[in-house]
């Protein structure tokens, strides 16, 4: 019997962006103003709220993204080690202009997940995916990526 060929590929966790000062400045001036008004309306708590906010958006900003694989073989699609079965996918998409793979699954929260892909694998990845009978259904990146793309994120 024929061995069914796996697909895999490494990709950054995320597109990493290059933040001048001024953004951290920006940041910076935004969260403190924003906690002295909580303070000025006695809102303690979430001016502490905002603080920490503030200190967690720095970090996550100044984290380097971490290499993930990703692999579709005869089971189904496996990200670092989290396996999704084919029988678990609902729909899948192939986005080809920003090389990014969507699938729908099963789960209550997020139920639909994106990871880039190399663009040179995008037909074979579609190919795949219908060979396994997995539906196609065209999928687009969150409204709200695109806002935090926007601010910088």
């Amino acid at each position: 019997m024929e061995e069914t060929k796996k697909i895999e590929w490494v990709m950054p966790e995320y597109n990493e962006k290059e933040r001048n000062n001024d953004w951290f400045w920006a940041l910076g001036v935004v969260v403190v103003a924003s906690s002295v008004a909580s303070i000025i309306f006695g809102s303690y708590f979430f001016a502490v709220f905002i603080i920490l906010s503030g200190i967690l958006i720095v970090m996550f900003a100044l984290k380097k993204p971490e290499m993930v694989s990703y692999e579709l073989n005869e089971k189904g699609l496996q990200i670092k080690n989290r396996l999704y079965p084919y029988e678990v996918i609902k729909a899948f998409w192939v986005q080809k202009e920003k090389p990014t793979l969507f699938i729908k699954s099963e789960r209550l929260f997020m139920p639909i997940i994106s990871m880039p892909i190399e663009t040179n694998l995008a037909d074979e990845i579609k190919n795949k995916m219908l060979e396994n009978k997995i539906s196609e259904e065209e999928m687009k990146e969150h409204v709200s990526e695109k806002i935090m793309e926007a601010i910088g994120f």
